[in-house]
């Protein structure tokens, strides 16, 4: 069985972490803990609220939370998800 992705945050992420969220901080940090970053371990290619970004070089997928898209890329050879950025809806695209 194939081992499990690695998470990778980076700076930028972690800085956009630090934001109000709306009000909504704890409810965001919650999600990418218990349900985020679990399902991304499993499988951060496909899932309910996960969307492969069109034109984008490199390869960017998004994962949606609400009002908030969560945007990463994928080394599949090291097998390491790393979280590039988070955006409001709004201002993601």
């Amino acid at each position: 069985m194939p081992e499990n992705y690695r998470i990778f945050e980076t700076d930028r992420f972690i800085k956009d972490l630090e934001g109000d969220f709306s009000g909504q901080k704890a409810k965001i940090h919650n999600k990418l803990t218990a349900y985020v970053y679990p399902a991304l371990r499993q499988q951060p290619y496909f899932g309910v609220n996960i969307k492969k970004l069109a034109d984008f070089k490199p390869p960017t997928w998004r994962y949606r939370i609400g009002d908030y898209r969560f945007f990463y890329t994928i080394d599949a050879k090291e097998r390491i998800v790393f979280m590039l950025k988070i955006s409001a809806r709004g201002e993601a695209y």
